[in-house]
């Protein structure tokens, strides 16, 4: 047996990671681990937890070429302040002839995670179904906007905020040169069948997505 087929062997499936992520809860509650090595395991856990449903959806004989994780975490404003934040997950797995993405959202109620806290929904896109793959950028007018007030404010206060009216001023300037000089950028997968929501590659510029989406283009461009 190959290296590559007997760690695919050895994987760990989606329940013993969802076992696994019910203990580290257990143990979080007992204090048994700090919260920041809770923080990291957690982390861990959900790329493991990603990967496994990812591999569920596999032929045994397809292998993982190249993936990509991507966290969101907020909050809601009909919630506390107090109350953890939901984390939303979105890891896109790339083989020779499909893209699956695994969404997942992990809710920690009063603290506590539980084996059925993370939530997944798992979809498979075949690349002879792509039709288009299109690079996106969106300047932060949001980043803009506030730097501008900053600026605006500190300009109006001048006179009582002597000493720190320049640092304001200089912060707000940061701010908007970074909306206008760093904008988001992404990529969108249309298919003739499509997903909701659609396939989107965020962090782009991170070697683990331009490695799926190298894998991606040249899949289309076989089955094109």
């Amino acid at each position: 047996m190959s290296e590559q087929a007997s760690t695919e062997a050895s994987a760990k499936t989606v329940n013993d990671v969802r076992d696994e992520l019910r203990d580290l809860g257990e143990r979080r509650q007992r204090g048994d681990v700090t919260e920041k090595r809770f923080r990291r395991k957690l982390m861990d856990l959900s790329v493991e937890l990603a990967r496994a449903e990812a591999r569920a959806e596999l032929p045994a004989d397809e292998p993982i070429a190249a993936e990509h994780h991507i966290v969101h975490s907020h909050f809601k404003l009909t919630e506390s302040l107090l109350k953890e934040p939901e984390q939303a997950t979105v890891s896109l797995f790339a083989t020779a002839h499909r893209l699956i993405r695994v969404r997942g959202t992990l809710a920690l109620a009063a603290g506590i995670l539980s084996k059925e806290s993370v939530k997944t929904v798992v979809d498979s896109l075949d690349y002879g179904r792509v039709t288009n793959i299109e690079s996106k950028l969106e300047w932060r007018w949001g980043e803009v906007g506030t730097g501008l007030v900053i600026v605006l404010l500190a300009l109006l206060l001048r006179g009582i905020l002597a000493v720190t009216g320049p640092v304001l001023v200089l912060l707000g300037i940061a701010g908007m040169l970074h909306g206008l000089l760093l904008p988001t950028r992404w990529v969108e997968v249309a298919s003739d069948e499509e997903a909701e929501p659609r396939f989107v590659v965020h962090g782009v510029w991170r070697k683990s997505a331009r490695r799926v989406l190298a894998i991606l283009r040249n899949g289309v461009r076989k089955t094109g």
